[in-house]
């Protein structure tokens, strides 16, 4: 492939070990490694690779196959015979399977047919558009039909406004066949319009082939309930979070037991990702964030029996379990992946707690580079609370220089800050181009504890700003930091706590970044999609004046009223077609620093939504991303 040629960033070679460092270019020609599964004879381990074309501007995959125990992979055009197909009923009988379906008039040609070429979208409820996609009155519908060719489909949901798959990230985990082939069991939110917008009360529910009819099997909670799964002995499990309108509530996993709700992670200070069953349904393996990484856990499942339930984590280290795959006998295969390494598939050993790499996609890319050093560093907190920070130090690190450093600020704002690999806020590549990277694991990160989790929401401006401080002054006091040039950069709720710094600092930091960061709690309330989000963490409407919570969220808390204190250069970066964070916030925040006389700049991506995911666009970003250090920092 012919190289897009960089002019602002270019491959360092380190003479001393002839090895070159991460560059955007390199980042993006890395294989995405994503699981399919294990191949029924259980032989085998069928991934797809995906890798971005940066010259096409887009992406291309290839599947695979892999031994379990490892060795060398083969590319496969068809997976349909080596995987078992879930969606195929147990007794073969029928497929579950979906498809969008119009079921609500919006466009005036629906309303009106003689204006066929009318442009026009009519609207008299909330959800008129979610996440990067206009409401055009079609929802995800899951059907079933005969395992043979030309057999017609049943509509389970019939004429029903409601989605499932749930939209915009729902896929056919959110529908499962029940082990005798009697049942399909489906995740929806049924809720229209601004009912929808308010709620995460997500359901599973039950619609029997032989009635018709249809049962919600969670009627009794009110959050979310998703991920249904059924052990190998025949129970229904699923994850659940209790309270509505609360999207970063402690998941517990729940096993329905001959008609018992069964909470096997009430008393664990944790909220639980992914989980598989046993084979002998004896146990239940899941992710979960810890202490600044993601591990495997495990969970014992007691039936009626007196034995206590014990939650147990089965994996440590400084790295990230993101996919559970399946078993081959006492191995459980994963994707694993760190700061320095994108995800690749491994298994580990349940008797001898012993890992091996299977895949290595990206290995020979990765033994060519230089790699950065992640530390581990606890600081004490203004409230006298200890706090993980992750400092990343660049390739070929050297004590005796002094390095300029960033202050990463992460979104969510519940959102964990581990040991991910992102292929835009990389922290490999910051490191490469010469910069120190803070990530302070501040209030609001699940893996220290659901009290610690929860204490951001209706705090946006309180004690997490007092812990992005206290992270960046306590590194700042090692003699590798150039103190002269701090910058502090983040996306989302971490663009929301570059807008706020920029305000508080105390003249800190010599530069920022914000993408795509809530910069007015107003205007960001009445025009952000899912309200039921800023219901929750705002505290209210802006409109209530009674409510003191609220009200501290649009005054004190809110970056629009800082902007006085605004003095140093900011980037500000924005997604058009992100409705999370809608255009006007980028937009409001740019205008008010060009306004205030700031050096400033706005870069503003179309067709993007809440990320940047189109391989051009990307490159831009982070051109765009690294010039601005050069030229402020």
């Amino acid at each position: 492939m012919k190289k897009l040629l960089f002019t602002t960033l270019t491959m360092m070679s380190l003479s001393a070990i002839g090895q070159n460092v991460m560059s955007p270019e390199t980042l993006w020609e890395l294989g995405r490694v994503a699981p399919l599964g294990i191949s029924k004879d259980g032989k085998n381990i069928v991934y797809k690779v995906t890798i971005p074309s940066i010259e096409e501007n887009k992406s291309n995959s290839k599947t695979y196959t892999i031994p379990v125990n490892g060795g060398n992979p083969t590319e496969v055009a068809e997976t349909k015979d080596l995987l078992k197909d879930k969606n195929i009923s147990p007794d073969g009988k029928y497929i579950v399977y979906n498809e969008e379906v119009k079921i609500n008039k919006v466009h005036g040609k629906d309303f009106y047919p003689e204006l066929e070429k009318s442009d026009v979208q009519i609207y008299d409820g909330l959800d008129y558009r979610h996440w990067d996609t206009w409401n055009e009155g079609k929802f995800n519908h899951v059907l079933y039909k005969e395992n043979v060719d030309g057999s017609v489909g049943t509509d389970i949901m019939g004429n029903e406004p409601f989605d499932s798959p749930q939209k915009p990230f729902g896929g056919d985990e959110d529908y499962i066949w029940s082990p005798g082939s009697k049942s399909i069991f489906y995740v929806s939110k049924k809720k229209a319009g601004t009912q929808y917008a308010i709620s995460t009360n997500t359901n599973i529910y039950e619609y029997s082939l032989e009635t018709g009819k249809t049962i919600n099997r969670t009627e009794d909670n009110l959050g979310y309930d998703m991920a249904p799964q059924f052990s190998p002995s025949g129970n229904l499990s699923w994850l659940q979070m209790k309270r509505d309108g609360y999207e970063a509530d402690k998941n517990d996993i729940i096993v329905d037991f001959k008609g018992i709700k069964m909470n096997l992670t009430a008393n664990w200070d944790g909220t639980a990702d992914s989980f598989l069953w046993s084979k002998d349904s004896d146990k239940i393996y899941f992710i979960a964030p810890v202490d600044g990484t993601k591990q495997l856990f495990e969970v014992n499942f007691p039936g009626l029996t007196r034995i206590a339930i014990n939650v147990h984590q089965i994996t440590n280290g400084d790295f990230d379990v993101n996919d559970i795959v399946g078993f081959s006998g006492n191995k459980i295969i994963v994707t694993r992946a760190d700061m320095n390494h994108a995800s690749e598939i491994f298994s580990f050993d349940l008797k001898k707690k012993s890992w091996k790499q299977i895949s290595n996609v990206n290995t020979t890319t990765y033994d060519s580079l230089a790699l950065s050093k992640t530390v581990r560093r606890y600081v004490t907190t203004t409230d006298g609370k200890k706090m993980l920070v992750w400092v990343i130090l660049p390739p070929n690190f050297d004590a005796t220089k002094k390095y300029p450093t960033l202050l990463y600020c992460q979104g969510g704002p519940q959102s964990a800050l581990t040991q991910f690999y992102s292929f835009r806020w990389n922290f490999q590549l910051m490191a490469a181009n010469g910069y120190i990277v803070v990530a302070p694991n501040r209030r609001g990160m699940p893996g220290h504890g659901v009290e610690w989790n929860e204490q951001i929401s209706k705090d946006w401006g309180g004690q997490v700003m007092d812990d992005y401080l206290s992270a960046i002054d306590d590194v700042s006091k090692e003699s590798y930091v150039d103190k002269s040039r701090l910058g502090c950069v983040g996306a989302s709720y971490g663009g929301y706590s570059v807008f706020y710094l920029a305000g508080i600092h105390n003249n800190r930091f010599k530069t920022f970044i914000a993408h795509d960061g809530v910069f007015n709690t107003q205007s960001m309330f009445g025009t952000t999609e899912e309200v039921f989000f800023n219901n929750w963490d705002f505290g209210g409407a802006y409109w209530e004046k009674d409510n003191a919570v609220a009200q501290k969220t649009y005054t004190t808390f809110n970056p629009v009223n800082l902007v006085e204190k605004w003095s140093k250069p900011i980037l500000i970066i924005q997604g058009g077609k992100d409705f999370r964070v809608p255009i006007g916030q980028g937009q409001e925040a740019f205008q008010a620093a060009q306004l205030r006389g700031l050096k400033s700049k706005f870069i503003y991506f179309p067709e993007e939504n809440h990320w940047v995911l189109k391989p051009q666009n990307a490159q831009v970003w982070q051109r765009e991303f690294f010039n601005w250090l050069k030229e402020t920092l």
